[in-house]
């Protein structure tokens, strides 16, 4: 196998089954879940458990991660089209970035494993709970259920070029995990929860055979994450270039809002809510072309 700083580990016992392929800074300001990844690795080692097929974790925007910002050039996770997957002569450092991802998931190809998964693991500028985004294809949605936290639907139908939709139409099965406020130290013990728990569902791994256990998978099941709901995704609030944007300050992922409450300024205007609904993802740092989303309770 091709040697690779990218991968922050790789761990197998030997048995056949189901490939999780973990990606974590595909924002450089998101750390995270590279340092979930690493927890999780070195338990592996130590413990050895038994597991059926093989984990691998890799690391998303190395160039941002070393400078603790979201990106060089422009959003890796706006970078996944079907032209820049296919231009293989990359014009930024996130298109770069991008192929040697796709390298590493292509040493793991589709008819050596049983099943191929794929974990994402975000964090979120403003205080959030935890919660799974997840596109409905494939058995996606099926396979969130089997999670305990909020579910999101339909960011990256919105959204095109996320990496989530990569994957989604390379065939794996998965979902994008936002643990939380980026600096949160929660957001380290909520991705590797969530792990944990996916190494258990994909792979078979029994949970209880860890020395970190239950603390390891118990501080997001049951001190962190909400219990189980699933939301949609209702409008999307674009900033354009050149756009002056902010929003007002103090709003939380998740948070109740009502028509008429104000939410941001954008060139001058005041921005009114519209909807009784909930606020999602409001945007409380300098990079990102998403200033809020409006979600509502799925029937």
């Amino acid at each position: 196998m091709k040697d690779n700083s990218r991968i922050i580990g790789n761990y197998t016992s030997g048995n056949e089954g189901p490939l999780l392929f973990v990606t974590a800074g595909v924002h450089g300001n998101e750390p995270s879940g590279v340092k979930a990844l690493e927890k999780v690795f070195a338990e592996l080692e130590k413990t050895k458990p038994e597991i059926k097929g093989r984990i691998v974790g890799v690391m998303g925007n190395k160039s941002a991660l070393q400078k603790g910002q979201r990106y060089i050039d422009e959003d890796l996770n706006r970078t996944w089209t079907e032209d820049n997957v296919n231009n293989h002569d990359p014009e930024t450092q996130e298109q770069r970035e991008m192929h040697e991802i796709i390298e590493v998931l292509e040493q793991f190809p589709e008819d050596v494993y049983s099943k191929r998964y794929f974990l994402d693991c975000h964090t979120t500028s403003s205080d959030s709970y935890p919660y799974i985004s997840v596109q409905d294809v494939n058995d996606n949605d099926s396979w969130a259920q089997k999670f305990p936290t909020y579910i999101v639907r339909g960011f990256s139908d919105i959204i095109y070029g996320a990496i989530d939709h990569y994957m989604s139409r390379t065939g794996l099965t998965g979902f994008v995990f936002e643990a939380g406020q980026h600096e949160n130290p929660a957001s380290v013990e909520n991705h590797e929860g969530v792990i944990w728990l996916a190494l258990k569902e994909a792979n078979g791994l029994e949970v209880e055979k860890l020395s970190c256990y239950p603390e390891c998978v118990e501080r997001f099941t049951e001190k962190n994450a909400p219990s189980q709901k699933v939301f949609e995704i209702t409008y999307r609030h674009e900033i354009k270039k050149g756009d002056s944007f902010k929003m007002e300050p103090g709003f939380k992922n998740f948070q109740k809002i009502k028509k008429g409450q104000l939410l941001a300024t954008s060139n001058g205007r005041e921005i009114e809510s519209e909807w009784d609904a909930y606020i999602f993802m409001p945007l409380y740092q300098s990079q990102g072309n998403d200033g809020f989303f409006i979600i509502e309770e799925a029937e």
